[in-house]
């Protein structure tokens, strides 16, 4: 729990009477009345807010503000004047979790798809009883978060992953589904089906955005957009809510932790050929199958990251992972702003023409925020011929920050380099500030086409 700094009440203490003036007080007078008998100029709120210099326990203060006419439970009262949130209150044991992830779920929808594909069917030993094929249908569960919404038109983008849409023997030319329904907290029937429909995707980065169009059932309904995290400040240990549509169930929720706030894994995508790397969190909370596509959420009840994947092994108890809430917002926006109303369904991304590389990686203590941190230097380890790097920055140039637009981010993490490129649009200006042999410097591109490539 915070420190918490208290309301300056020795005035309720008779030695502090002594102190402040030689009146005994009057039977019946409240804190509050005390204080104004003794000089203090303002009402009951001016006096809470005012007092503060010296810690005392909680049940004093809380019951020192209820004489002074604080109406409101203990959890109303820390909240207001003591700067404490939900996420707090859950973590210092005072109130249970639901009074986070309430929200959280609200956001969070089940997602079925629909798929058509051909199975072959073969003849018997009977003459004329050739081969053929026979057409059937799969579905699959999954789950999404409600990303942005318009409650007054019924409107919201939704985000999954590309492999709960997506189905490599699908009679789609693009595989994927063209039967998608949604469905919100607490009416996961048929009967309460949305129909949604795809906007884009990428296998890369296994995420795909739905769009629901004029639902008179989400305007009616207690739905939320989701409150999105900055991931990049997710350290290990803090708390991970995996929401989701567990083993085709409907939503439900896990808890654990974050086990690792960054690392690559290597796994097989989903057309069962391609091979891919992704960045993710790796956490212990319990990660089951159409869990994909759902919201791991922060102690705040904010997102940080998307489930799309566990560890299956009878030798490894609670490994799952999660796409980092950045990755996944900043492939959602370039989606949307690239593809909706479009015939492109692929995200583009800026390729300065740059690799990079690490040295330096340590860790810190960072005493504002009370945890353990890595901080790395990250340097040019090439530069890619044609590219608009070429010629400007150097091998072994160490990069500091990235500007793009009027956003500065300060790069002391590899990846964020890295996946700030997914924020980039054609016209905005690129600066990338750096070191040289130890003098600093800055090198300033304008995009055109030529300087985003298509994600798949």
């Amino acid at each position: 729990m915070k420190k918490i700094v208290l309301l300056f009440l020795c005035i309720l203490l008779c030695l502090s009477f002594a102190a402040c003036t030689t009146e005994e007080p009057s039977d019946g007078l409240s804190a509050y009345d005390v204080a104004v008998q003794n000089g203090f100029k303002g009402d009951e709120s001016a006096w809470l807010a005012s007092l503060k210099g010296q810690d005392l326990s909680l049940s004093e203060v809380y019951a020192a503000a209820k004489e002074a006419g604080f109406e409101g439970d203990l959890l109303a009262f820390l909240k207001e004047y003591l700067s404490y949130d939900d996420a707090d209150l859950v973590s210092a044991g005072i109130a249970p979790a639901s009074a986070v992830i309430s929200k959280s779920l609200l956001a969070s929808v089940s997602v079925t798809c629909s798929f058509e594909y051909q199975v072959s069917s073969y003849g018997g030993w009977f003459p004329g009883m050739g081969g053929g094929t026979t057409t059937k249908t799969a579905t699959q569960s999954g789950s999404g978060i409600i990303y942005r919404l318009d409650k007054e038109n019924g409107d919201a983008y939704i985000i999954t992953n590309y492999h709960v849409v997506y189905y490599y023997a699908s009679l789609t030319e693009d595989k994927i589904s063209d039967e998608i329904k949604v469905y919100l907290y607490g009416s996961e029937s048929e009967r309460y089906a949305i129909d949604a429909t795809y906007v884009g995707g990428s296998m890369n980065y296994d995420i795909a955005v739905l769009k629901v169009t004029g639902s008179e059932f989400l305007k009616n309904s207690a739905a939320l957009a989701a409150v999105v995290s900055d991931s990049n400040k997710v350290t290990v240990g803090d708390t991970a809510f995996a929401i989701g549509n567990a083993e085709g169930e409907g939503i439900s929720v896990t808890r654990g932790v974050v086990s690792v706030e960054s690392e690559y894994i290597q796994m097989q995508a989903c057309d069962n050929v391609s091979i891919v790397s992704y960045r993710l969190l790796r956490v212990d909370s319990a990660i089951n199958s159409g869990n994909s596509g759902g919201g791991l959420f922060g102690a705040d009840g904010r997102l940080i990251g998307i489930v799309n994947a566990k560890v299956a092994s009878s030798s490894v108890d609670d490994i799952g992972y999660a796409i980092p809430s950045n990755i996944a917002t900043y492939v959602a926006d370039n989606i949307i702003e690239t593809c909706d109303g479009t015939t492109v369904t692929t995200p583009k991304k800026c390729m300065l023409g740059i690799t990079l590389g690490v040295s330096g990686s340590t860790a810190y203590y960072d005493a504002e925020t009370g945890t353990a941190r890595i901080r790395e230097t990250v340097y040019l380890t090439g530069i890619q011929s044609g590219r608009p790097a070429e010629g400007v920055l150097k091998t072994g140039d160490v990069i500091t920050s990235i500007q793009i637009g009027d956003t500065v981010y300060a790069i002391d993490r590899s990846y964020i380099a890295v996946d700030i490129m997914l924020t980039c649009r054609v016209g905005d200006k690129v600066i990338v500030s750096y070191t040289r042999d130890g003098a600093p410097a800055t090198a300033e591109f304008t995009l055109d086409d030529s300087s985003l490539v298509t994600v798949n």
